[in-house]
């Protein structure tokens, strides 16, 4: 290992303030730390939708190479981009405190279309889950895909004359440009991890791994695990149109879940709740509920 720990990030500006996050909080343990930027197949393809470029992993496989071929110690994600299986000899080894999990509507006209239940309005959004939970809402409404960083989105949906765009709004908040936010969606169920980073090394990598874990935030660590652990027992993947939010209140972990087919037609959804203590699995037991009511036909409909 040189002198400063290498710290891998995409180069977009809310990747780099992620990244600056970590190297910010290892100085305040006495390690000195330099940012190394990755451009991911993610960032260079603007265009194609992600569901045809296998999903949120077009973000993290550069900076899985990077670890792997030792370029750099420690890369830093959006948790909700990484896949829930991952075969490769690299392990979370902490997980940041959680900024706001919601999803919001950014607006340029305002909102009053949302009160009009004839409106025809088009919404713009690159991702599944929020597609399917806005048509569940929405039916009369049309979805348009959306590429870009945050602020290419902001630019896109200023210059296309959209009604809306739908972001993440711990994106929007980490980087200041919140103002944008419209109003928060607090009826859509987040993606599982959605608003939380994750460091990542090598599986060997000790030191890095005694280092490192000192970023990790319990809380956050155990409720993002849980609704990563749904994600994983439906062998659903980054990209699917399903939602998962844990938090703790009063010593007890509550989940609440969705899933949904991709043009809203369908929704099926459970809360269940379960002490810290006895809370490992939570997910996996929400999960199945969830096939078991029906869900697996909208899995096997993703893979068909």
């Amino acid at each position: 290992m040189s002198s400063k720990i290498r710290i891998g990030t995409r180069d977009s500006e809310l990747a780099t303030w992620q990244a600056k996050q970590v190297q910010s909080k290892l100085k305040e343990f006495g390690f000195e730390a330099e940012l190394f930027f990755v451009k991911s197949e993610g960032d260079l393809d603007l265009t194609t939708p992600l569901t045809e470029m296998g999903g949120k992993g077009v973000f993290t496989k550069a900076l899985d190479d990077a670890l792997l071929e030792n370029r750099i110690d420690i890369a830093v994600h959006s948790f909700k981009d990484l896949p829930t299986e991952n075969p490769l000899p690299l392990t979370v080894s902490a997980v940041m405190e959680r900024e706001d999990p919601r999803d919001a509507l950014v607006a340029p006209k305002g909102v009053d279309f949302l009160e009009d239940e004839s409106s025809k309005a088009i919404i713009a959004t690159s991702s599944n889950r929020r597609k399917a939970q806005w048509l569940h809402r929405y039916p009369n409404h049309e979805i348009t895909n959306i590429r870009g960083n945050v602020n290419t989105r902001l630019r896109k949906v200023n210059e296309n004359g959209w009604n809306g765009a739908i972001f993440a709004a711990a994106g929007l908040k980490r980087i200041g440009l919140d103002n944008n936010i419209s109003v928060y969606l607090d009826w859509m169920v987040p993606a599982p991890a959605q608003g939380a980073m994750a460091v990542m090394i090598r599986e060997e990598d000790q030191k890095m791994l005694e280092i490192t874990s000192q970023l990790n935030h319990k809380e956050t660590a155990i409720c993002t695990g849980i609704e990563r652990e749904l994600l994983n027992e439906m062998e659903a993947g980054c990209s699917a149109p399903v939602g998962a939010f844990a938090e703790i209140v009063d010593g007890d972990v509550h989940l609440s879940a969705i899933a949904l087919k991709i043009d809203g037609s369908l929704q099926y959804d459970i809360e269940v709740s379960a002490p810290v203590h006895t809370a490992k699995g939570l997910g996996r037991e929400a999960g199945r509920k969830l096939l078991d009511m029906g869900a697996s036909e909208i899995v096997a409909d993703l893979r068909s």
